[in-house]
């Protein structure tokens, strides 16, 4: 692959930031927040799996186009097994899971695939988009499930709110 060009280095996470928002982040937030939360952590299992998966296709079609070994298509075989578990019990369990496998993704990215032996047949933009878009989706989580905005703890719609009472009046006993 052509190698990193430093000078766009921020705009290529720019561009990850952008997109997490876009594809993953808002759309995550406004399905679990108004229809129901499997809705929205579905979009985080399944951006996750295909962020895991890219690899995978990576070294595939790395072996034909620069002779990459095949050993590399059985290490992203296993890592998307490793990511896709950690999405899956995102995916009904703890949220927090799904903001561990964000969270960890981008080590994979880095260390293997930037500075490591997988920049063989890994695009130098996807590793470092991927740092910003994974972290950013892992923050998201973190707070969007911590500060109750989604999930089972927010207000939901068939909670009632207290009666109001009438100037001066109490409130009726059961």
């Amino acid at each position: 692959m052509d190698p990193p060009n430093n000078e766009l280095l921020v705009p290529v996470m720019m561009n990850g930031a952008i997109f997490a928002i876009v594809a993953v982040i808002v759309p995550a937030f406004l399905l679990s927040r108004f229809t129901r939360d499997i809705l929205g952590r579905s979009v985080l299992v399944i951006f996750l799996f295909a962020a895991a998966g890219a690899y995978l296709g990576f070294a595939t079609v790395g072996r034909e186009v620069v002779g990459a070994p095949a050993i590399w298509t059985l290490i992203e075989l296993l890592q998307v097994v490793v990511f896709g578990t950690m999405a899956l019990l995102g995916l009904r369990g703890s949220p927090y899971w799904l903001a561990a496998g964000w969270a960890l993704h981008p080590l994979w990215d880095v260390l293997l695939h930037y500075i490591g032996p997988g920049d063989v047949f890994t695009p130098w933009t996807y590793a470092i988009a991927c740092v910003s878009f994974d972290w950013l989706v892992a923050l998201y989580v973190v707070l969007a499930y911590g500060l109750g905005l989604v999930g089972n703890h927010r207000l939901d719609k068939t909670m009632t709110l207290p009666a109001r009472t009438g100037r001066g009046s109490q409130p009726k006993q059961a």
